[in-house]
Parts: structure tokens; sequence; C-alpha cells
């Protein structure tokens, strides 16, 4: 052991590398520091940012001559040689624009904006720091194209392009290289569980499809969100926000944010970094108490009413069919349910840690990262229902190798369901535990009978008479609030088994590695990148959401990929960029896919861009499309893997009727295939057909987009324009799957009632002897999208900052002929966005406003569909830099003008929210 020891020992100190050493201070025009500044070697991702004080150091092993690049957001970017050891290089940029920043994620590899191949929206240091919004990520959506979905105080859901719901599965959230999507839920829950604010250093967003480089489910847009690096950012930074949120149906509540973040260069060889996060506030309250079934209806005008945000109402019967009896009227009655108010107290939550121990163990650009990631949190989710998430954990470990050339990391990602539970499923599971439906329905009739049958001697109307027989029914039933209740409500949540209770249990976990290598020290003729990821997903929410109650379920899938980057000087006033990709993707579970991506920029006079892209991408479908097995009182939700069948079973009662007609036995089984291989559907004309949904499949697209981007007169002007076309677009059917009988023996999609098997499921589905499925398949009909968006900005007034965008939408598919199919398009035709502030209107006081208007837009989803009235907002901040303790205070608002709106149906008004802030010591 010893031998091998010092054997170690030898080999390891026979290796040496040449270091070289910059360092400098980078200042604007005016001498002022500029902090965060980007330092970056040409051709590399090796790199360092300016300090607090503008001040440098970079360290690498290659040796000079060679050259480095400076940026930074409203500066021009310049690139410097260095000739020499310890050189130092001071830097006083020129006032530029956004376009000369260095962005890595369209290509994989650093390079200006300007003369990006894709479409790319970018938000650094400056953006952070002179954001209106409450923090970081909800300044995300002043970007051109970017799309934010408020679910709750704490959970947003950032879209491009269209086809948006809060379980945004279409698009992916990549942190330091790591999906942070949590297993169970296919999705990110915004920023819930993501970075604490003191250690991002960029944010990246990439529009449209990119599965070229990034493999499936790179489809909408994948938002890439890069932290600090303690060898290049040492110190304690921290913040603290206090203020308070104030909506109409909530009041005015506290609000706290605090964060820190701890990093220190031990050495040459080592860095460590630590960072934790604190949230705390109310979210905002969902009061829509609009009748779904009845326009204009109350709980007081329709005795079939059923609230938005009202849940246990959907209990609803026909009171004749149930009583037999001919005195009884024949209408259908619902339950009395809880406002969403009784059922949650709107508490918002967010902890989080994170931490990364950094190993250069030859001091130069070859790195050796450790990270590992922790977060919980409370807050309001709306998927198929509204989920009250509470206690809701995830984590993340990272190992990471990488230099200049190449990186290698692999990450697992797991998460705990925590005391979640769902409200749409509480509501009627609660009501009956605390009194059952059939002894509240008993009651009703038995009421109603009674007034009826004793000749209403008190002359009551119609509507009295359900008045009095609601009051009766509900007799019994313990108040909100009371102990009682609240037993009830404990036990129906701890209950995982939809049918009685609405919590759930989940432990699943992803397994992913991914490598990329950079040729371009090897290739001269062009750059070229080759690289893999492979993925297992491990499933296991012991039967509660997926069909896994005989153990967890395991799939992996992988990819390899390559590009060619080539840069041609056509003249001196004219240069092209070609850029071309392909990834191969192969699921265990599919076929294979191939997804090529093509584009080229052309440069001309260095001030102007034109750019033109094809690309392609596909979507495996989501855990939930394959494997869910979720039965609740509504239906079964059951997933479109074709093993479905082998994984979900369930006895059901057969009905007195076919056991005398048929001989069929008291009960019998029934798979969740049924659901695919013999089941009846609806048209849209109501008649009954054969259902049988496909199994599940992948979904792709093809985009072709056009792109400007350009300097004229002092105008920096981004203008893009797309269209993409979907095939097997992934949707869900409604079926009924009959317990005996075959739907279709011949097996040519045509109902034959004339044949006796056919008679028979008919029969089955006519006395209840039945299971109603939602399955996850793909549509038949290609569905088309276009857009475009332009923003312009520019220096006016003597150096404020002014900027606009506008984005354009437009979903091409067949609506009225299809009006059984939903897209979830959930987009706007048309945004407006306004920004105008100044970093230094006087010394050390800055400021900024936003502005934003949205059009209005239909919004469909499983939850509910309904208009989202256009609306505009306005967030604005004033903050103070204090130099000589390192020392910015703010004062902001968002929703500023108080206008309460929403962006998806369903969830609460968004109110306004008032902030003072503290940040000490952060770029």
């Amino acid at each position: 052991m010893k031998t091998t020891l010092k054997l170690f020992v030898m080999l390891f100190s026979l290796i040496s590398f040449a270091q070289t050493t910059i360092k400098g201070k980078i200042t604007d025009n005016t001498g002022q520091p500029l902090p965060g500044a980007n330092v970056i070697i040409e051709g590399t991702t090796t790199g360092t940012s300016s300090d607090f004080d503008g001040n440098y150091i970079l360290t690498t092993d290659q040796v000079p001559p060679f050259k480095i690049i400076i940026s930074y957001t409203g500066f021009e970017t310049q690139t410097l040689d260095v000739t020499a050891n310890n050189q130092t290089v001071d830097v006083q940029l020129k006032e530029g624009n956004e376009l000369d920043e260095i962005v890595i994620s369209a290509s994989r590899t650093p390079e200006r904006i300007f003369e990006s191949p894709v479409t790319v929206e970018r938000f650094g240091l400056k953006e952070i720091k002179n954001t209106p919004s409450a923090d970081f990520y909800g300044g995300l959506e002043n970007l051109k194209g970017v799309d934010i979905n408020t679910n709750s105080l704490t959970f947003k859901s950032i879209n491009t392009r269209g086809f948006a719901t809060f379980a945004n599965t279409r698009f992916m959230q990549l942190v330091d290289g790591m999906d942070n999507s949590a297993p169970a839920l296919n999705f990110p829950l915004g920023n819930l569980l993501g970075m604490v604010e003191t250690d991002v250093q960029s944010v990246e967003i990439l529009p449209g499809a990119s599965s070229a480089l990034y493999g499936a489910n790179a489809f909408n847009g994948i938002l890439f969100m890069t932290s600090k690096n303690p060898f290049d950012h040492q110190g304690i930074r921290g913040y603290l926000k206090q203020g308070i949120t104030s909506q109409e149906a909530a009041g005015d509540n506290s609000y706290t944010d605090f964060g820190i973040s701890m990093s220190h260069k031990f050495s040459d060889k080592f860095a460590a970094k630590v960072n934790f996060g604190y949230l705390k506030g109310t979210d905002w309250f969902a009061n829509n108490i609009d009748d779904k079934n009845l326009p204009g209806g109350t709980r007081e005008s329709n005795i079939n009413y059923n609230g938005v945000n009202v849940y246990g109402d959907e209990v609803a019967a026909n009171i004749r069919d149930l009583s037999g009896l001919g005195i009884i009227p024949d209408v259908v009655v619902s339950r009395t349910g809880f406002t969403e108010q009784q059922l949650t107290d709107y508490s918002a939550e967010s902890v989080k840690a994170d931490w990364g121990l950094y190993f250069r163990p030859w001091e130069n650009d070859f790195e050796i990262q450790y990270v590992g990631k922790v977060g919980t949190g409370s807050t309001i989710y709306q998927g198929a229902q509204r989920y009250r998430i509470d206690g809701f954990s995830l984590q993340q470990h990272k190992l990471e190798v990488r230099n200049d050339n190449f990186f290698v990391r692999g990450y697992v990602t797991s998460d705990k369901a925590g005391d979640t539970y769902v409200m749409d499923v509480l509501g009627p599971n609660l009501l009956n535990e605390l009194k059952s439906h059939a002894d509240w329905f008993g009651d009703y009739i038995a009421t109603y009978a009674g007034i009826e049958l004793s000749g209403n001697p008190q002359g009551l109307t119609d509507a009295e008479k359900h008045a009095a027989s609601r009051a009766v029914a509900e007799n019994g039933i313990p108040a909100v609030g009371s102990e009682e209740f609240q037993q009830a409500f404990d036990k129906v949540t701890s209950d995982t088994n939809f049918l009685t209770g609405a919590g759930f249990k989940d432990n699943s976990k992803i397994y992913h590695g991914d490598a990329n290598y950079n040729f371009k020290d090897t290739f001269k003729f062009a750059e070229v990148q080759v690289g893999g990821s492979y993925r297992t997903y491990r499933l296991n929410s012991f039967g509660t959401i997926y069909a896994d109650a005989e153990g967890p379920i395991t799939y992996s899938e992988l990819g390899i990929y390559t590009q060619l980057q080539r840069s041609l000087e056509l003249n001196e006033n004219l240069e092209l960029k070609l850029t071309g990709s392909i990834r191969y993707d192969k699921s265990e579970l599919f076929d294979g896919f191939f997804s090529p991506r093509i584009s080229a920029g052309l440069t001309v006079n260095e001030n102007h861009n034109i750019r033109a892209s094809f690309q392609t991408g596909f979507r495996n479908p989501d855990t939930q499309a394959l494997y869910i097995g979720l039965e609740t009182n509504a239906g079964t939700l059951i997933g479109g893997a074709t093993d479905i069948g082998s994984l979900f079973e369930r006895n059901y009662t057969v009905s007195q009727a076919a056991q005398n007609t048929f001989g069929e036995p008291n009960s019998l089984p029934q798979t969740g295939a049924a659901a695919y291989t013999n089941s009846f559907a609806q048209d849209q004309d109501g008649n009954i057909v054969v259902g049988n949904s496909n199994f599940t499949e992948p979904e792709q697209v093809a985009s072709f987009e056009l792109g400007y981007r350009g300097k004229v007169e002092g105008f920096v002007i981004d203008a893009s324009a797309y269209y993409s076309t979907y095939n097997d677009f992934l949707a869900n059917e409604n079926v009924i799957a009959p317990l005996y009988g075959e739907v279709d023996p011949d097996g040519d999609g045509v109902l034959d009632v004339t044949n006796p098997e056919t008679q028979r499921a008919l029969f089955a589905i006519q006395n209840g002897d039945s299971v109603g499925y939602q399955t996850y398949t793909n549509a038949d009909e290609t569905v088309n999208s276009y857009g475009a968006s332009v923003s312009v900005s520019k220096k006016v007034f003597g150096g404020f900052d002014l900027s606009a965008n506008y984005t354009w939408s437009r979903l091409d598919f067949d609506v009225a002929g299809n009006p059984n199919f939903q897209t979830n398009f959930n987009t706007p035709e048309h945004k407006v966005k306004l920004g105008f502030g100044k970093t230094e209107v006087v010394k050390n006081l800055g400021f900024n406003v936003a502005w934003r208007w949205s059009d209005n837009y239909f919004w469909e989803a499983s939850f509910g569909n309904g208009e989202v009235p256009a609306f505009n907002v306005l967030d604005a901040q004033i903050n103070y830099r204090i130099p000589s303790i390192k020392t910015t205070l703010k004062a902001g608002a968002t929703n500023l003008l108080a206008k309460e709106y929403f962006t998806a149906f369903g969830t609460g008004l968004i109110g306004s929210q008032y902030y003072l802030s503290l940040t000490i010591n952060n770029l």
C-alpha cells in the first residue's frame, strides 16, 4: 500500500504546467469600477469576473501570447493581447450594448449574442441588480418573448413560444448543468427550490427547439442558470428584503426574503462555497366562486352549483334517480363544498441551501467539482387539480470534471412529497368523512319528500323546498375549524388512497450523466464538438401516483450528438458563420430519433447580423404520461406506456343485471391497458364511438427561424420570426372501458352494434359495469404555431437606458373542427414591454422602471378553461450604492398601479409587492 502511495505521489509530482497570471482593473469611461465584468480567454470557457472594486485576477496554464475578451452588459466588448506572465491589463470599457455580451448556451461555446446562430436572451449581473421585480427570477418576465405564468407567490412557470401550463414539461430549467425538474412532477417548481440570488452569475434563455444539443424535452425552450465559481468570487455576500404583499382578498401581509453566500479560495488548488436562502410570505388567495355549471350561478340560485375555487360541490346526483320516487323532481343537486381558504392557510415558504467543493489539482483550468443542493417549500400548484404543496423537498448531488475543452458530469435528483395534498380531491372525500354522501343525499331527499307528502302546508316555492332540504342535509356536519373538523381533515390529507384520501407520497429519483468535448485545439478547419447523455428514471410513489404499487418503475434513455461550427471571412465587410448539429436519442421505450439543426449567420460591416436556422426537437412522454395510475372518484388517470397493463390492475364489482343476463361473476379484474385496447369514446356530436386510444409516442417539432441583430445610429435592434410544426402532439382523451364484452371485435375502428360482443360491451356501459379513464396519447392532427418578436434599445437624455420589445404569437390550428382537442397554447397574441432607467442618475443613485402589457387570451388546461383578460403592470425600483461598505439599498414595488390580474384560469389574483432591500458585497 505504501509503495502504491509513493508511486502515486511521484507520478502526481511529475506533472507540471506553466502558469500565467493576469490581473488588472476594469472601469467605465468615467473611471467608475465595473463589478462583475467578464474576463474570458478567447476560444475557451476559462475566465473570471471583476470584484466590487472592478479588480480581477486570472490564472491559466496557457502560455502567452493569447487574447482575453472583456465584456460587461451595456458596454462594448474588448479583445486584448496577453504577451507575458504577470501582466497587468487595465481596461476602460466604452458604452456599448447588450449584443456584446458573451453567451454559451446557444452553441455550447462562448460567443457574443450578436453572432449567436439562434435567438438567445441573457439576464446578467447588471440586470439582476437593476430589476424592479421582487427577485431576479421574476425579472425574467421583462425579457423579449418570455412569458411567466404566476401560479402563486413562490411558484412561477417560465415559458417561450406558447403551449404553456404550470406543469410545463416542454420547457427545461438547468442550474449549473443540472435539470431542476422534480422527478415526481416532471417540471421545476420555479425558483422555489432553485438558486440563491447572491450566487447567480448569469441567466440565459434559449426560446424554441434545442434538442440537437440538449436532447429530449429541450422542446419549447431552455432556461440556463449559472452560479458563481468560488475560485473567481470570494467573500461573504448577502441580502435582506422586507416588505408586504397586498391583495384585496388576502389583505396586507408581511414578506421576508433573505439570502447569504459564502465562498473562499483556500489556495490555487481548492475553493469552496455555501449558500442559504429563506423566504416566507402569504400566497395570493384564490377565491373565484364563479359557477362552472351555470354562468352567473351561485350556491343560492343553482342547486347544482360548482364553484371554480370551491371543492366538494362537484359531488352531485340526480335526486329522482337516487330515490326512485316520482314526487322528487328530476334535477341534479350538488353538495355544499368548501372554499379554498377553508382548506389551506396560504402560507408560502422556501428554504434552500447549496454547497460546492472545487478542486484544481494542477492549478489550471482542470477542475473537479462536487455540488450539493437541497430545498424544501410550501406553495400552491395548479395542474389537473389545485395542490397544496406542503413540505415538498428536492435534493441534487453532482460530481463534475471539466476544463476548457471538456466536461463530464453526473448527478442524482430526488424528491419527497412531504405533507402535500390535493384540494380538489380533499373536498369530496372530506365531505364524505364528515357526513357520508349517502346520508347527505338521503336526508335531502327525505326532507323534500316530506314537504311534498305533507301537501306543502307552508306554500314553499321550489327554491325554498331545496333550501330547506339542504339545511337538513347539512345538519351534523362539524363546523370548519372545529376539533372534529380538524381530525377529519388530518385523516383525509394523510390518506394516500384518492378514493378516500387526498395526500400523496413520493420518493422518485433521476440519475443523469452527460459529457461534451470540444476539439477546437485539434481541428483547425472548424470547431467540432461531440457529446452525449444518459438518464435513468426511478419512479417510486408507492402506488399513490404511478402504477408502481408492486415496486419502483425504472427506465432509461441515452443520446449522442455532434456539432460543427465554422466562420468564413468572405471579405473585409462580410463574415459568414455556419453551424450544423445532429443528435441521436434512444429511449428503451421508443424507437430512436435524429434531431438536426443547421444555421447560418452573416455579419455585415460589423454592425449587422442576419441569421437563419432550421431546428428540430422531440419530447418523450413524461413520467406521468407514461406510468400514472391514479384512481379518483371522478375517474382514473392512466399512463400510455405499452406495459401499463402489467403494472395497473383493479377488481371491480359487477351489476346484478350482468350476473343474471350473462352469468358474469360478482367481480371482474381490469387492467389499465383496457383504456387503449377495449374502450368507448364520444365524438364531437356526442355519439358513442370506438375509443381505444393509441399508446403514447414521442412528440416532434420542426421550426424555421429568421433573425436580425444590429446597431443603427445608436439604436440596438434584435428581431426574429419563427414557424413551428408539431406532429404526434401529446394530448389527453376521455374513454370508458367495459368490464366485459368487446368494443371492436373486428379491429377496424368502426362500432358494429350488431356484433354480440359489442352488444355485451354496450350493456356493461348502460349498467355501470365500466371504468372511466383519462388516457395519454398523441393527436392525429398537425399543430402549427408562428410568431415574431423585436426589441429596440437606446441611450437617451445623456445616458438613460430606454428599451422596448414586442412579441406576436399565433396558433395555427382548426379549433372549431376539433372541439374536443386542447392544445393548451395559453399565450397572448400581443405583448409589449418597456423599460426606462439609469444605473447612476447622480453619483451612486440609480433607478429602473418596467411596464408590460398583455393582450387577452383563452386559457385551457385540465383544471378548467376560461378567458384571461388583458392586463398591464408597472414595476419600479430606486437604489443607492454605498461603495465604502460595498452595500446597495433598494426600494421597489411590483404592480405599482395595484390593478390585480391573473395569468391563468383558476389561480388567485396577483396583487402588489412593496419591499426594501439591503444587499452587501454582491457584484
